[in-house]
């Protein structure tokens, strides 16, 4: 497998040269969604030793994803990196992760200035382990300015993100002075957006999910109304440029309507 993927290699170069070529800059998506899927099964398919391996195989590739879109001048990306029902796994499954997105998070601040991009977080991180949080903040810290915007969703959870925008939206209304019926007449798409975690991001236009499942899971479920969905059948670690270039090709391809 390894000496047909290095006949291949050229090959592969040259399409992705034309696929490239072929994109019109106006048609490239202004933010891209990216669900990174499939390290587990990655792992298993691979015979790799552990899940360990496949999650830093994993974490380099989004390094290398965020360099791809950065070629195309894409200005946002939101990436799914752990979401709150991939907390219950076990805690021998968790740790490693913990430990390889830490590895990820010290990295970046060199990646960030070299791309201009600024860093944050969304998601529950008050249900992730301290030196998690830490590295975390402390990246967003170090990477707070920047043309491009890199946004990673961990402990996200779609479902959570509207329930806080309306907790938060509902306080600040009661806070103010607001009775129930002034409450009620306040709440409606705009001010509910206003209060989300990407309030400050343009929706996604596209949204990739890798390791061939055909849902979002919740990921950006109020953001992603009118987004394309690409879905393609590789494990996240296995992910290559030419695959993010087909997506971005069938994005532009596509004659988005926006329900009209």
């Amino acid at each position: 497998m390894a000496t047909r993927d290095r006949l291949l290699k050229p090959l592969y170069r040259l399409y992705e040269g034309r696929l490239e070529r072929d994109l019109r800059p106006e048609l490239v998506p202004r933010h891209i969604g990216i669900i990174l899927d499939g390290h587990r099964r990655y792992a298993r398919s691979e015979g790799l030793p552990d899940y360990t391996a496949s999650y830093r195989v994993g974490m380099r590739k989004f390094e290398e994803f965020l360099g791809w879109a950065h070629d195309l001048h894409v200005p946002a990306i939101t990436g799914w990196l752990l979401s709150t029902h991939n907390l219950q796994r076990p805690p021998e499954e968790l740790r490693p992760y913990f430990e390889v997105l830490i590895e990820l998070f010290e990295r970046l601040p060199q990646l960030a200035a070299e791309q201009d991009m600024a860093v944050r977080f969304i998601g529950s991180l008050d249900l992730l382990p301290a030196e998690l949080v830490t590295a975390a903040k402390a990246l967003e810290v170090r990477c707070a300015n920047g043309g491009r915007r890199l946004t990673m969703a961990v402990g996200y959870g779609g479902r959570q993100e509207i329930v806080d925008a309306v907790r938060e939206l509902v306080s600040g209304l009661a806070e103010g002075g607001a009775d129930a019926a002034e409450i009620a007449g306040h709440i409606d798409v705009d001010s509910v957006q206003a209060h989300l975690y990407t309030a400050d991001l343009p929706d996604p236009d596209l949204v990739i999910r890798t390791s061939g499942e055909s849902r979002l899971s919740g990921f950006l479920l109020w953001q992603s109304a009118y987004a394309e969905y690409v879905f393609v059948d590789v494990f996240w670690p296995a992910f290559r440029r030419v695959d993010f270039l087909r997506s971005v090709r069938d994005y532009a391809r596509r004659e988005r309507r926006f329900g009209k």
